[in-house]
């Protein structure tokens, strides 16, 4: 095999054709960067691992925090009203576990988690969390401002990893440990003194940067915790393992999982809780490997709000499942209205690629894109009526759109938009979606040709308001925008004992009023021989039509192809009488011709 020479274009073989591109013949070259500075991850000792064969069958646990991760990663954090305004909306959408904030970090927190109890804006089916350190006042004063709420979580964290253990405590494992005992310890003690019968009260521990510690660590140091709370019957421990920093692949962290679910000795009593960020860009596929692997529920942000690269996403976490016929039981059927509320209260905007929620997600610019896209709905309000259904009630399979846009709050306005890049497809489906249009197909490519010369000559996208026009312009002359040699006003159609039809039209034609009249097999034959009578050869080639509504005023439109004097050319006509439309068509394509 001959080497590729970048430079030069391949050698032909021995039958004169290119040398075929190889991996032998795609050199790459080493980057230069200091890969030998970071260590690889560990892999998990788990050759009779079950998690690949699983799959995501329900719905798990969710926990939002967006009012703590997310908030704390503001560049300007949430103000009091911003915090309502987002702990609103996540109640709204169907959140039943929400961690609300960080008390014993500032008054701002203390206030706010005050704030929501007091003015009873928690539904009494919500439990709220609140996070705290592992030191005693710190605990004392998370656990003060849950006085009075129905049902509510303490979240207490030390963080386990090697790294931390040996620069930041500069302890020993016991001693790491220990912190977690002594602060579980503290939490019961001061839920006991502090709150009364009316809290439903909870425990979550999180053993931090879980995805750096050793395994048997993390396990030892869970376990331990588990012998202060002692989780039974009733009476459950929420162990979060959270990939603070992510640091390996999204298998080797379902590995983990699954090595954590085996291993703890009261698992049944446990709520195993994933908490990805997404520094390595995998945090949905950890999440959803995590849950395969034992996970019961997840932690997140709305559109992965956090620090750095964000926690894993919540809406598209929720938005897989319903993709898969899986009820997230969230609810995201306005996904505009919930995006633009995140905007507002984290000040940042969501990027307009971004999974199901963007502006863009629906949309399809290129023109294959666009024609699949047509074909797709159009062949499902084929099947749906062969069925004696709605489209709403089968089974959704429109390419290059793995969810209808319409159960997520979103119209088809958007799905199809026109540019440079587009062909007869989206063209096609803007005029049927907005106007009622189905064109046939070579007409969708004659008229293609005419938006096309448009984007070349002026580039950008042509909006669907922009497409009508053209089309108006092109083919539907009126009072406002009059062109043509020909203009009808009205016409009348007999048929004689012979079978044939005579038509009459009052038209005006080259500025003068006149009568046309012709006989022919049919009206529209009658109207061609009236037309040479004013020296206009047209000859048809091609006719359909279609009603654009139901009920008494429904309008016709007829399509048109005809061969006028050496040109061929669609042209339309709509009215409520058939007739009318289709002698409106043949003026249609005429006046085209001599335009």
């Amino acid at each position: 095999m001959t080497a590729v020479n970048p430079a030069q274009p391949p050698a032909s073989n021995a039958v004169g054709r290119p040398t075929p591109i190889t991996n032998a013949t795609v050199l790459q070259k080493p980057s230069g960067m200091p890969v030998h500075k970071y260590g690889r991850y560990e892999a998990v000792d788990i050759p009779d691992r079950t998690w690949p064969e699983k799959r995501i069958t329900k719905a798990p646990r969710w926990l939002s925090t967006d009012l703590r991760d997310g908030n704390q990663a503001l560049i300007d954090p949430m103000s009091p009203a911003r915090k309502r305004e987002m702990f609103d909306l996540l109640v709204r959408m169907g959140y039943k576990e929400i961690e609300v904030g960080f008390p014993s970090s500032g008054e701002t927190d203390f206030a706010f988690v005050r704030s929501i109890i007091e003015e009873g804006a928690i539904p009494e089916d919500v439990t709220i969390s609140v996070l705290t350190q592992a030191r005693e006042e710190l605990i004392e004063r998370t656990v003060e401002s849950l006085r009075g709420a129905h049902r509510a979580t303490v979240h207490l964290y030390n963080a386990t990893a090697p790294t931390f253990r040996r620069v930041v405590f500069r302890g020993t494992r016991d001693e790491v440990k220990q912190i977690a005992v002594d602060g579980t310890r503290l939490v019961m003690e001061y839920a006991e003194k502090i709150l009364g019968e009316e809290t439903i009260f909870g425990y979550q521990y999180s053993p931090e940067i879980f995805t750096d510690t050793e395994l048997d660590f993390a396990l030892e140091v869970c376990e331990a915790v588990c012998d202060v709370w002692q989780p039974e019957e009733g009476r459950e421990i929420i162990l979060n393992l959270p990939a603070t920093v992510e640091r390996s692949t999204p298998s080797t962290h379902a590995d983990r999982f699954e090595w954590m679910s085996r291993n703890l000795s009261r698992r049944e009593f446990v709520c195993l809780s994933v908490h990805p960020h997404n520094d390595r860009g995998t945090a949905v596929a950890a999440a959803e490997l995590a849950l395969m692997a034992g996970a019961d529920r997840i932690e997140g942000c709305l559109f992965g709000q956090g620090e750095r690269t964000g926690n894993v996403d919540l809406v598209t976490l929720g938005m897989n499942l319903f993709s898969q016929g899986v009820d997230p039981q969230i609810d995201f059927s306005q996904i505009d209205e919930i995006r633009r509320t995140s905007e507002y209260c984290n000040q940042m905007e969501v990027h307009p690629r971004h999974p199901y929620a963007g502006d863009l997600v629906y949309t399809a610019f290129s023109g294959s894109h666009q024609d699949a896209i047509k074909k797709g709905f159009d062949a499902m309000e084929t099947d749906a009526a062969a069925q004696g259904r709605t489209v709403d009630d089968i089974e959704w399979a429109v390419p290059y759109l793995p969810i209808d846009p319409k159960d997520v709050g979103r119209s088809y306005e958007a799905v199809i938009r026109v540019n440079s890049q587009s062909g007869k497809g989206g063209i096609a489906y803007v005029l049927k979606n907005d106007h009622k249009l189905d064109l046939p197909r070579r007409m969708q490519i004659e008229f293609s040709r005419i938006i096309q010369a448009k984007t070349d000559a002026e580039g950008g996208e042509v909006t669907p308001a922009q497409i009508w026009t053209v089309f108006q312009d092109e083919y539907l002359p009126n009072p406002d925008n009059a062109w043509g040699r020909v203009q009808i006003r009205s016409g009348q159609s007999t048929t004689g004992s012979d079978g044939r039809d005579t038509i009459t039209v009052e038209a005006t034609v080259d500025g003068a009023d006149t009568v046309l009249t012709g006989t022919g097999n049919g009206p529209i034959s009658a109207f061609f021989e009236a037309l040479q009578a004013i020296g206009i050869d047209a000859r048809l080639l091609d006719y359909t039509e279609h009603t654009m509504s139901e009920g008494a005023s429904a309008q016709a439109a007829s399509y048109i192809e005809c061969a006028i004097d050496g040109k061929v050319l669609w042209g339309i006509g709509i009215d409520a009488n058939t007739t009318r439309a289709s002698l409106k068509a043949v003026v249609s394509a005429v006046n085209r011709a001599t335009r």
